[in-house]
C-alpha cells in the first residue's frame, strides 16, 4: 500500500537487509550508482533527530526525541574526548523507529522501541567500539503486559521460593524481591530443582543499601534453559516476625544490529538495573541500531509447594465445589447418552420391506423425514407407491416389528425391491389408515434413491396427513422436487443449519447427532467435557493478569473496545485449547466403527422346512407374479381380468408369461430393464417349479392336468434360464456400482482408544491446574472468576457458536447453491455398516438364496452389497 515518493532533504543513513539506502537532496540514489526508490511508508514510520555539537558539548548529555521516550546518555568527556578531539564539530543523528526496519529472522521477538545513533563528520562516520564507559539507552515497551506481583507471608525460618523459566539464554531475568520492613534477604540460584544445599549455583545478599532488585544475567543461566529456582531467606530474623514480601519477575534483553553480519547480536550490550516491565534499560559500549526484547511469561505457580496450595482446600473450596458439580452433571449425561446410543443402533437400521415383490432384485432406497413440529409423528400404519416414467409398484407397508417408525424429528429408511427400473421417477402416493392413538403426521420430506444408479430424487412435502389438520387429507400425491427448489435459498439455508446444530455445534449436537456420524453421543459429552475444563484452566491462567493501561487499542467501536494485550491473550488462548481438542474430535468423527463377523446361519435356514404349498397359495403368488409384470407398460402384458381361483385359470396366465419369453428373445439390444426384467421371470419361475413339486396331485381334476401345469412351467424355465442368460452376456452388467470415494481419510477402528486417552489426558491435566490455580488465587478471587467464567460460557454457547452456524448456512445459501447430499451421506454410512447376515437372512426365508446358488455366487455377493 506504499507509494514511491521524493524525500525531503536530509543526511540520514542507515542499513536495510543488504541493500545501502541513501537520502538526499537530488533524490534517491545508491551507492552503486543505481536509481532506487525509497518507500513513503518507511519514512512515515521514522522519527529522526539532527544536531551539531562540539565534543565538550556531547560528553556526559542526553539525547532524546521528544515524544518517543526514548533517549540515549553518552558517557563522560574522560570517555569520549580524547576519541573525538580531531573534530571540532560532530553531526549527531539519532533515529526511533516505530516499526522494525530490519529482518527478524532469528525470531527475537522485538516488541519495545528500536533506535539509531550515528556520529558523522561531514559525510564520515565515526566509528566508537569498545568504549570504557558504556552508552546508557532506555528503550519504552508501551505494549508490555504489566508483571504480575505475588505477596508472600514470611515468618520466622521461612523461606520464599519462586521459579522462572528459560527458553532463551541471552535473556536477563530482573527479580524483585520487596519485604513490608527493612531486613536483609539471602538469595540462592540453582537450576532443575530448588535449593537444597549442594545445588546452589549463584547467591547474592540484596538490603536496602543496595536495593531489593537482582539482575539474574546471561552469564548466571550457564546451565541452559529450563525451569531455574530463586529462594529467598531473612538474615538474622528476629523472634515473631511477620513480613509480606511483594516478589515479581519479568525478562529483559538488550540487542543490535550488527551490520557486518546483518544480524541481531547481544554483543557488548547487556541489561541495566533501571529496567521496568515496561522499559528497557540497556548499557552497550559501542553506537549502532539498538532494540529490545521481551518474553512475556503467564502467571506462574511453584510446583513443589503443591501440598501446600491444596492443603487451603477448607477454605478455598470454591473451585473444588464448581468441578465437583460438573463432574456430577457429566456423569449423568454420560449415563443418558450411552443408553440414547445404544437405542438409537436399533433405529439406525434399515428396514426390509417385507411386502417387496417375491425374486425381485432391482433396490430403491427410501428416507422419509417426520417434521419437528409438536405432534409431528404418528401412530398410524403408512403406505406409499412410487410412479415411474417405465412403471409403479404396488402399495407397499412401511412396517418394521424391530422398531418404532415415524417419531418426531426422525429419519427412517427403507430398502424397496422391484422387479425393474421404474425409469425417472415422477411421483410418490403416501396415505396412512387413520389409526392409533395419534394418527397425525407431518411429513417433512422423502428421498428415494436408486441403488443401481446412484440417482436421487427429492421429494419436499412439509404438510400434514391428516383428518383434522391441515385440510384433513390423508392421501397426498407428491412430485419430484426441481432442482431451482432444491437448490433455493430457503431449502439450502434449512438444512444447513441443521446439519450444523446437529453436527457442528458440539453442545446441540449431543442432543440429536447425525445418524451417518460415528461420532456418538457419548464421545460427544466427553468432548463437550474436555472442552469446558480446557476452556476453564486456560481461562483461570490469564483471568488474573494485570492490565497494561498502555497496550494500544485496535478495535474501537462503540462501547466495546479491544487492546492489543485482549488480542493476545486471546489468541494464546486458542493455540492452547482448541488444536488439541479439534484433534480429539476429528479422530471421532473419522474412525470406522468396528463391526463383529455376520454368524453363519445357513444351516439353520436350510434345516428349516418349507411351508406347505396348496393350490390358493400358489394361485395367489402366481396372481402377484403377472400383476407385477403388467405394472410396465414396456412388458406388454395385459392386466388379469378376474383373479385366480381355480387351477384352469393358471393356463391363460402361463400364456402371458410365454408371450413376454417371446418378446424379451425378439427384442436383440439387451438394456437394463431387460437384464432386471428377465432375472425377475427366471427366478419367479424357479420359484414356481419348487412350490409344483411340493404341490399335491389331488390340487388338480385330473393327474394329468398337474403333469400338464408342470410341464408348461419347467418348458418357460429352461426358456427364461435362456433368455436371462443372453440379456445377461449382452446387456449392463447388474452388479451395484462402487461407492464413490469420499473426501477425506477414514482411520481404523482402534483410533478411538487413542481419542479417549487424549480426552482423558487433556482433561485430568485441566482439572490439575484449574485447581491448583483456585487454590493461589484464594476464595474471593476464585469467585470473582467463577461469575466471569459463567459469562464466558453462557457467550460461547448461546451467542457465538449459534452465530456461527447461521453464518455458515447463510454463506452456503447464498454462494454455493448446492444441493444438501447429507441424506445420500448417511444413506451410504449405513449401508456400508449395515448386518450382511441379516439381509442374507431376509433372502434365504424367502427361498432366493437356493436361486442365487444357481447363478453363481458372484450374484449373491453383488445382492449383499446393496
Amino acid at each position: 500500500g506504499c507509494t514511491s515518493t521524493t524525500v525531503a532533504p536530509a543526511n540520514i543513513y542507515f542499513e536495510m537487509k543488504s541493500l545501502s539506502w541513501c537520502w538526499a537532496e537530488q533524490g534517491c540514489r545508491a551507492k552503486n550508482g543505481k536509481l532506487l526508490q525509497v518507500l513513503d511508508c518507511v519514512v512515515q514510520q521514522a522519527i529522526q533527530r539532527e544536531v551539531r555539537q562540539t565534543p565538550q558539548q556531547l560528553a556526559g548529555s542526553m539525547i532524546e526525541v521528544p515524544g518517543s521516550g526514548v533517549s540515549i546518555k553518552l558517557p563522560s568527556f574522560s570517555t569520549l574526548g580524547p576519541l573525538l578531539a580531531q573534530y571540532s564539530n560532530i553531526t549527531v543523528e539519532f533515529i526511533n523507529f516505530k516499526v522494525n526496519p530490519y529482518p527478524d529472522d532469528q525470531g527475537e521477538n522485538i516488541t519495545g522501541s528500536i533506535c539509531s545513533l550515528t556520529f558523522t563528520n561531514d559525510l564520515d562516520e565515526i566509528h566508537l567500539d569498545n568504549l570504557p564507559e558504556q552508552v546508557e539507552i532506555f528503550l519504552p515497551r508501551p505494549d508490555a503486559p504489566a508483571v504480575a506481583l505475588e505477596m508472600v507471608s514470611v515468618q520466622e525460618k521461612t523461606l520464599v521460593t519462586t521459579f522462572f523459566n528459560i527458553t532463551d539464554q541471552d535473556h536477563t531475568i530482573t527479580l524483585t524481591m520487596k519485604p513490608s520492613v527493612d531486613v536483609s534477604l539471602q538469595l540462592q540460584l540453582t537450576y532443575g530443582a530448588p535449593p537444597n544445599g549442594s545445588n546452589i549455583l549463584n547467591s547474592t545478599v540484596l538490603d536496602s543499601t543496595v536495593g531489593y532488585r537482582w539482575l539474574i544475567t546471561p552469564e548466571m543461566l550457564w546451565s541452559g534453559n529450563g525451569t531455574w529456582y530463586v529462594q529467598a531467606s531473612v538474615i538474622k530474623p528476629s523472634s515473631g516476625l511477620n513480613i509480606t514480601v511483594e516478589v515479581s519477575t519479568f525478562p529483559s534483553k538488550c540487542i543490535f544490529w550488527n551490520e557486518s553480519q546483518e544480524a541481531w547480536s547481544t554483543a557488548g550490550c547487556s541489561v541495566g538495573l533501571q529496567s521496568e516491565f515496561n522499559l528497557t534499560h540497556c548499557l552497550c559500549n559501542h553506537f549502532t541500531t539498538f532494540a529490545s526484547s521481551i518474553f512475556v511469561m503467564p502467571n506462574q505457580i511453584d510446583l513443589s509447594r503443591i501440598a501446600e496450595y491444596f492443603a487451603t482446600v477448607k477454605e478455598n473450596y470454591v473451585v473444588p465445589v464448581l468441578l465437583s458439580v460438573f463432574f456430577a452433571v457429566y456423569l449423568v449425561a454420560l449415563v443418558w447418552a450411552c443408553l440414547a446410543d445404544r437405542k438409537s443402533s436399533r433405529k439406525r437400521k434399515i428396514t426390509w420391506l417385507g411386502d417387496s415383490t417375491f425374486c425381485a432384485q432391482y433396490s430403491y432406497l427410501l428416507s422419509v423425514h417426520t417434521g419437528h413440529r409438536s405432534g409431528a409423528g404418528t401412530s398410524a400404519q403408512v403406505e406409499m407407491s412410487l410412479v415411474g416414467i417405465e412403471g409403479e409398484t404396488d402399495t407397499h407397508h412401511l412396517l418394521d416389528p424391530d422398531k418404532p417408525l415415524f417419531e418426531r424429528g426422525s429419519v427412517d429408511m427403507f430398502l424397496l425391491t422391484t422387479p425393474f427400473s421404474l425409469g425417472e421417477l415422477q411421483s410418490i402416493i403416501v396415505s396412512h389408515d387413520n389409526s392409533g392413538g395419534h394418527p397425525s403426521w407431518y411429513l417433512s420430506k422423502m428421498m428415494i434413491q436408486d441403488l443401481q444408479t446412484r440417482q436421487q430424487w427429492h421429494f419436499l412435502c412439509s404438510t400434514w396427513l391428516s383428518s383434522v389438520k391441515g385440510d384433513g387429507m390423508t392421501k397426498r400425491t407428491f412430485h419430484v422436487a426441481p432442482k431451482s427448489q432444491i437448490t433455493s435459498f430457503g431449502n439450502i439455508f434449512q438444512n444447513r443449519t441443521s446439519t450444523g446444530f446437529r453436527d457442528e455445534h458440539i453442545w446441540v449436537s449431543v442432543v440429536d447427532p447425525p445418524r451417518r456420524s460415528p461420532f456418538t453421543r457419548a464421545q460427544r459429552v466427553s468432548c463437550c467435557m474436555c472442552l469446558l475444563l480446557c476452556t476453564m484452566a486456560i481461562n483461570i491462567m490469564f483471568w488474573n493478569v494485570p492490565e497494561n493501561k498502555d497496550s494500544p487499542v485496535i478495535l474501537n467501536v462503540g462501547s466495546l473496545k479491544l487492546t492489543l494485550e485482549e488480542l493476545m491473550v486471546g489468541v494464546e488462548s486458542g493455540l492452547l485449547m482448541f488444536p488439541i481438542n479439534i484433534l480429539i474430535i476429528t479422530i471421532f468423527r473419522s474412525t470406522k466403527p468396528r463391526h463383529s463377523p455376520a454368524k453363519d446361519t445357513s444351516e439353520s435356514v436350510q434345516d428349516k422346512k418349507a411351508p406347505p404349498v396348496t393350490m390358493l397359495s400358489f394361485l395367489k403368488d402366481t396372481e402377484r407374479f403377472i400383476t407385477s409384470l403388467s405394472k410396465c407398460p414396456r412388458n406388454k402384458v395385459a392386466a388379469l381380468e378376474n383373479p385366480l381361483e381355480k387351477w384352469s385359470d393358471l393356463f391363460p396366465a402361463l400364456d402371458r408369461v410365454q408371450e413376454l419369453l417371446q418378446l424379451m428373445q425378439a427384442d436383440k439390444e439387451s438394456d437394463s430393464h431387460w437384464v432386471f426384467c428377465s432375472q425377475f421371470v427366471f427366478f419367479s419361475l424357479r420359484r414356481m417349479a419348487e412350490a409344483m413339486d411340493r404341490l399335491d396331485v389331488k390340487a388338480f381334476q385330473l393327474e394329468e392336468n398337474y403333469w400338464k401345469a408342470h410341464s408348461t412351467v419347467t418348458h418357460l424355465l429352461k426358456e427364461a434360464d435362456m433368455v436371462a442368460t443372453s440379456h445377461m452376456q449382452n446387456g449392463p452388467s447388474i452388479s451395484v456400482p462402487e461407492l464413490e470415494k469420499k473426501s477425506g481419510c477414514w482411520l481404523p477402528w482402534w483410533f478411538v482408544f487413542i481419542g479417549w486417552f487424549l480426552l482423558l489426558s487433556i482433561s485430568g491435566v485441566s482439572t490439575f491446574f484449574t485447581l491448583l490455580y483456585g487454590f493461589v488465587y484464594g476464595k474471593e478471587s476464585s469467585t470473582k472468576w467463577v461469575i466471569s467464567l459463567g459469562l464466558s460460557l453462557f457467550q460461547s454457547i448461546f451467542i457465538l457458536q449459534p452465530l456461527k452456524v447461521l453464518g455458515v448456512a447463510i454463506f452456503f445459501a447464498l454462494t454455493l447453491k448446492t444441493v444438501v447430499v447429507e441424506d445420500s451421506d448417511e444413506a451410504e454410512y449405513l449401508l456400508a455398516a449395515s448386518d450382511r447376515a441379516a439381509l442374507l437372512v431376509r433372502i434365504r426365508d424367502d427361498r432366493l438364496l437356493d436361486q442365487a446358488h444357481h447363478r453363481g455366487a458372484d450374484f449373491e455377493d453383488n445382492l449383499l452389497d446393496v
